[in-house]
């Protein structure tokens, strides 16, 4: 009897043994990590230029990614609104798209260059004059007395065959792609004729509306980043570089967004009107979230660059720009 007993007790003991591992096992199985802690938090206020807008956006969501506890306020409106913002104190990062006057500068503006595009002609596809415009170009001078001097009217002036009026739009904000465009001419934005449009997507559908029209626009707003090409409606007009009367092999980069932009990085495509762009600042920045968000756009954020149709900085200028943070 006392032999049955222990056996007895030696198979619940061995069943208990046997539950707990079991239990134990599924337990430490079952149970999440602990989340990693990251104390980086409070809030980024942006604004400016249409150009650094669609990447600021992504720059800013992967960041959110990394960071959960950082939130962010962003707006487009035009470089001289976002530089304004950020000299007065109302926003903490300016997006700026033009070089910074000197009066900027003596109030505090401190700038750090993150990435690099374009501000590019554009017609209306529906253009009859489309085809010789496309073999011929438009040369710098031309382009000039079409939006500085007037002297230029009718397409058929440049390189049209039908006599069509030219209508001109241009940007009704202070805009880094209206200054930029203005110092192809080595004149300012307020030389600029046209009908004044708001922003980069206003400008953009002005021209798609109007089968006569010319305009300017950053590269973003002029293709598509799922197929690469150029958006329907509004084109860009190709630049005659080299001024002989066509559009040679070396100047037909137009098609994709990336032989527009590997023509930029190669200095096949003018700059102006290529420019660098840049994060504005009242000062060096002294924020925690704002220092390592700066960081992050100028290492791991660059490999978002070339997706979304912009041109990475070299690896010195890189460097160079993260200096100024450190």
């Amino acid at each position: 009897m006392k032999n049955i007993l222990n056996t007895r007790i030696l198979k619940v003991g061995a069943l208990a043994i046997s539950t707990l591992i079991v239990t134990s096992s599924f337990t430490k199985k079952n149970t999440p990590a602990p989340a990693p802690t990251d104390d980086l938090q409070g809030t980024i206020s942006i604004s400016g230029a249409f150009a650094l807008y669609p990447i600021t956006v992504k720059w800013a969501d992967e960041f959110k990614k990394l960071h959960p506890n950082v939130k962010f306020n962003i707006s487009a409106g035009g470089a001289g609104k976002g530089i304004t913002d950020a000299l007065s104190g109302l926003v903490d990062i300016g997006l700026a798209s033009r070089d910074i006057a000197p009066a900027e500068v003596k109030k505090g503006a401190y700038t750090i260059y993150v990435t690099k595009d374009a501000v590019v002609p554009t017609y209306n596809t529906a253009n009859p004059d489309a085809p010789a415009l496309l073999g011929k170009g438009v040369k710098r001078a031309q382009f000039a007395d079409i939006f500085v001097t007037g002297k230029i009217t009718d397409w058929k002036q440049v390189a049209g065959r039908v006599s069509l009026p030219i209508h001109v739009y241009t940007r009704s904000d202070a805009a880094g792609a209206a200054e930029t465009w203005a110092k192809y001419f080595d004149k300012k934005q307020e030389d600029l004729l046209g009908v004044a449009v708001y922003g980069d997507p206003g400008l953009a559908q002005a021209v798609k509306k109007d089968p006569t029209a010319i305009g300017f626009n950053n590269i973003a707003y002029l293709y598509d980043l799922k197929t690469r090409k150029q958006v329907a409606g509004v084109h860009a007009l190709p630049i005659d570089v080299n001024g002989n009367g066509k559009i040679d092999a070396d100047e037909n980069f137009y098609g994709t967004i990336d032989e527009l932009t590997d023509a930029i990085a190669s200095g096949k495509y003018p700059s102006p009107p290529a420019r660098n762009l840049g994060f504005l600042f009242k000062g060096k920045p002294q924020k925690k979230e704002l220092i390592e968000f700066v960081k992050y756009v100028l290492t791991d954020g660059q490999k978002f660059v070339d997706e979304n149709g912009y041109i990475a900085l070299s690896k010195q200028k890189l460097q160079d720009e993260l200096k100024k943070v450190n």
